[in-house]
């Protein structure tokens, strides 16, 4: 029951892709969220397994891009739409409804008729970042009778998309576990994951985690007692998992290219056992650009 509570909140704060807002349009009251934001903004949705586009002027009126269907032939009213509300300052013949091309058009037209205006369609220019960090964990997916923590350290390399509206990211990750006297277990941890900007902001980030893919290269001593005598047993072992481990996580903006890091991680393994310890995985580390 505690996984199915975490896992449907994470999907929940996964779900938040971008702030919405209530709009009313011809008397049909809808959810949409705000792709460009200039003297044409462009917003859309999808609603009831479909798409839908709509641009607002500066004057706040909402049109919404259609492409009906009669006899057989789509009558491309988005197009002449956009040729009025723009004057026809860019050519719409080649233009399709979708949201990259509107969002390309809509771009060049604020451009063009607003010199403080910035593009918001710069595309593939990745970034990388790299960081160290340090905490505590205590290993929630192995035996931990007594829930003991142990110190972590490690270092990740992130690459994400340039454009700062981007909320997606991929990471690659090694992080080791250090043995402690209370446990006798250390590991060290190479991952891929994916990371997902819930909150986006130039000074501030908060984001969900999820390892997909690990590889462990682990050691523990085992004891153990049979009709009084005990046994104590050095065990290595390696092993690779596409465990599915969610975290959560913050980025603080220090300086231009710097950052503080927060993580909480380890909150749930989808496809791992383990005992009933809830996770006390926490670290903190310092990220930079490259």
């Amino acid at each position: 029951m505690k996984k199915l509570i975490i896992l449907l909140s994470f999907i929940f704060c996964v779900s938040l892709v971008q702030a919405q807002e209530s709009y009313t349009i011809n008397g049909e009251t809808l959810e949409l969220k705000t792709e460009v934001d200039g003297k044409l903004d462009l917003l859309w949705n999808i609603i009831d397994g479909k798409y839908r586009y709509f641009v607002r002027t500066e004057d706040n009126t909402i049109t919404e891009l259609t492409n009906t269907k009669t006899d057989g032939k789509y009558q491309e009213e988005y197009k002449s739409i956009l040729d009025n509300l723009t004057n026809q300052a860019l050519p719409t013949k080649r233009l399709r409804l979708t949201l990259f091309s509107l969002k390309e058009f809509i771009d060049a037209y604020n451009s063009s008729v607003d010199t403080s205006y910035e593009s918001q369609t710069s595309r593939n220019k990745l970034q990388f970042r790299l960081g160290v960090f340090g905490g505590i964990t205590n290993s929630p997916f192995i035996s931990n009778p007594d829930n003991k923590t142990t110190p972590l350290f490690g270092g990740e390399f992130e690459v994400l998309d340039a454009n700062r509206v981007s909320r997606h990211a991929v990471f690659m990750q090694a992080k080791h576990v250090l043995e402690y006297d209370d446990i006798k277990y250390s590991t060290t941890e190479l991952s891929l994951g994916y990371r997902f900007r819930v909150i986006n902001q130039s000074k501030f980030s908060l984001y969900a985690n999820c390892k997909f893919a690990t590889l462990n290269l682990s050691n523990a001593t085992v004891t153990t007692v049979d009709n009084g005598m005990t046994t104590t047993e050095d065990l290595s072992e390696t092993a690779f998992d596409v465990p599915f481990i969610l975290g959560i996580g913050a980025d603080i903006n220090v300086s231009e290219n710097s950052f503080i890091t927060l993580s909480y991680d380890e909150l749930i393994a989808l496809f791992l056992d383990s005992p009933d310890n809830f996770s006390k995985t926490f670290a903190i580390g310092y990220k930079f650009n490259l």
